[in-house]
């Protein structure tokens, strides 16, 4: 008998990481012989990383209203762990570009206020570690209002609440954090964060995500301006300079305001989802590790799940396979990497429908098929 870790991404469109991971429990079972099976829902920190961790938490989920990032209700959705003390939450639920229609987006006034409100809702709650993804934003406002909906105020000459969003922060006199939720200082604060950019400059958050975002020449150099401002402001009032740590302009500087105000650790997020689950610890007790997702190319190596699972496993020398519904150019990279051998799901040359439709009886098929040859 085998102990096998089953540790797949989501294969979007088709199946979440929960579902893929029954599916090849599913496949080796078919296969007739008995193993112990240790399922562990993988993401690397973007779409599905909350449910991922919510499988692995026994997480509930929670829904309530917060500020959109152009300041209208949205619904947000988070998922609170079985003892309660630790939320899984991704930022775009309350300020994500998907809640802004193309037309209607207004990068300089986008605030996320919204993602605030989900965080204070986590704490009254009872949680005191947060694990938040920061990926997905419509927002450029340096976290300004995160902070404001946490209990501080941003004020202006005259002590009055500044506008919201990015531009407002051209008016930011003064930052009063004497009413910042006091329930922040004993909280764990955790960030998937994928990027490296700084605060501000050719790198920063302006200049390189305010046009997806809607900003054109002029706006990019305001926000880097009113955020440059915001930052100073921000060192005098808290003595933290991390405008230049790697991720600070992550989300629109969202990952500035949380190093700086909310003392939060910002991981690659596979490395986060790796450490929260245990997978490393689990994985020196396999026999074989599976792993997989949608697509594997040659981009897989830079941070994506399969080849993060792959190099924790290959710490204690485990045989690491990995399936996904499409081999994409350059696939074979992934075995640098440590992936031992990589399967397409579809049997042949079939529809895009017909692969989402039927994913999960492929991953069951080649899954049996997989394991009649490890069971011999």
């Amino acid at each position: 008998m085998a102990n096998i870790i089953i540790a797949p991404d989501s294969f979007k469109e088709s199946m979440s990481a929960r579902e893929a991971a029954e599916a090849i429990q599913t496949g080796f079972q078919q296969a007739g012989d008995e193993h112990e099976y240790h399922l562990i829902p993988m993401g690397d920190g973007g779409e599905g990383t909350m449910e991922a961790l919510a499988a692995n938490l026994a997480g509930v989920y929670h829904t309530l209203q917060v500020e959109g990032p152009n300041g209208r209700p949205v619904e947000a959705t988070y998922a609170l762990s079985a003892d309660g003390k630790t939320a899984i939450m991704e930022m775009a639920q309350a300020s994500g570009l998907d809640h802004v229609a193309e037309h209607d987006r207004n990068v300089g006034a986008a605030s996320t206020y919204g993602t605030g409100e989900m965080i204070r809702a986590a704490l009254d709650q009872g949680a005191r570690k947060i694990i938040l993804g920061i990926g997905g934003s419509a927002t450029n406002d340096g976290g300004a209002g995160m902070i404001e909906a946490l209990g501080g105020r941003l004020l202006n000459e005259q002590g009055e609440a500044v506008a919201k969003g990015g531009v407002g922060l051209e008016e930011l006199s003064s930052i009063d954090l004497s009413g910042l939720d006091a329930r922040l200082e004993n909280t764990d604060i955790v960030v998937a964060c994928d990027v490296t950019n700084p605060l501000l400059g050719e790198q920063g958050a302006s200049a390189i995500y305010g046009p997806q975002k809607g900003a054109n020449a002029d706006m990019v150099h305001r926000l880097d301006n009113a955020i440059a401002h915001f930052h100073t402001l921000t060192v005098e009032t808290t003595g933290h300079d991390v405008k230049d740590t790697p991720g600070a302009g992550a989300a629109g500087g969202l990952g500035y305001a949380l190093l700086a105000y909310l003392n939060a650790e910002l991981k690659p997020g596979i490395d986060l989802v790796l450490d929260e689950t245990g997978f490393r610890d689990s994985a020196r007790h396999a026999d074989v590790i599976v792993t997989g997702e949608g697509k594997i190319d040659g981009q897989s190596a830079y941070g994506k799940t399969p080849v993060g699972v792959a190099k924790a496993g290959k710490e204690t020398g485990t045989f690491v396979i990995a399936m996904a519904g499409q081999l994409g150019e350059g696939y074979e990279e992934v075995y640098e990497h440590g992936i031992d051998a990589v399967f397409s799901l579809v049997p042949g040359v079939i529809s895009v429908q017909d692969a989402m439709e039927n994913g999960r009886t492929y991953l069951q098929q080649v899954t049996r098929n997989i394991a009649v040859i490890y069971n011999e």
